[in-house]
């Protein structure tokens, strides 16, 4: 959704900020989404060959597997949480277009730079709280309760990372907006 404005993507967002302090981050926050979305692919492909071989095996071959699905889950998690700060980049996040154009562009601007702080605010609560589950599952050493037992840490430290980029770009949107004004 589009939410009144046009998408400008993470070009968009570093030419605009590339005047002021937020153009080195605006670059690396542009190469970071990239490098993610691209391994992102590689593991959505990941996770549909191993729940396509678990079929295969448990189908065809009477062979059980007990890794599969913790493995794909583990993988759309990832790619889940860290393809959030490239979906916001594009302003590709569900939003409401019937209030954005009742609004003036002025008042809409002022909209969306509220929503955007709101937004990085909640994200970033749930990045903090997300640091302090992979934390605990560091320290406790948890791991899930099937047989192949793997850490805990590997979702945690997706969805962590993940929500704090998210609200990194968020944040980066609401003050590029301010400073561009």
């Amino acid at each position: 959704m589009s939410h009144g404005f046009e998408r400008e993507g993470q070009a968009g967002l570093a030419a605009r900020s590339s005047r002021g302090f937020l153009s080195p981050l605006a670059r690396l926050m542009a190469v970071l989404n990239r490098a993610i979305l691209a391994v992102s692919m590689l593991a959505v492909l990941a996770a549909a060959a191993i729940l396509t071989l678990s079929v295969v095996l448990r189908y065809f071959l009477k062979v059980p597997t007990d890794w599969q699905d913790e493995a794909a889950v583990f993988l759309l998690v990832g790619v889940t949480f860290m393809c959030g700060a490239h979906v916001q980049a594009l302003r590709g996040h569900v939003g409401i277009e019937a209030v954005a154009g009742l609004l003036s562009p002025g008042l809409n601007r002022v909209r969306q730079v509220l929503c955007d702080v709101a937004s990085a605010g909640f994200c970033a609560f749930f990045a903090w709280k997300s640091w302090t589950l992979f934390l605990l599952a560091w320290v406790d050493g948890q791991t899930t309760s099937s047989s192949w037992a793997p850490s805990l840490c590997i979702p945690y430290s997706l969805m962590a990372a993940g929500m704090t980029l998210l609200a990194v770009q968020i944040a980066l949107q609401a003050l590029s907006a301010r400073v561009s004004r």
